[in-house]
């Protein structure tokens, strides 16, 4: 599953993060790694962007980019 199919106030492990170059580096530098629990606090009304609850603050993200990061729904670490 990836992270933008995570529905609102459920908890997932992050698995993998995609995409290239610059992109990958960046959601990485955000704290979204491997191993990391996250959660899908809100949704805009028109699906884009998402809000996320990760390492204590409060990130928000394009759904494009959610695409590339692959989760565990309700996984131990």
């Amino acid at each position: 599953m990836t992270l933008n199919e995570l529905p609102i106030g459920k908890e997932a492990i992050i698995t993998e993060v995609g995409g290239e170059g610059v992109l990958r580096y960046r959601l990485l530098d955000m704290g979204l790694i491997p191993k990391t629990k996250v959660t899908v606090t809100k949704v805009a009304p028109m699906g884009d962007p998402i809000e996320l609850r990760v390492r204590g603050y409060t990130l928000t993200i394009r759904i494009e980019d959610a695409q590339k990061i692959k989760v565990i729904e309700g996984a131990k670490i």
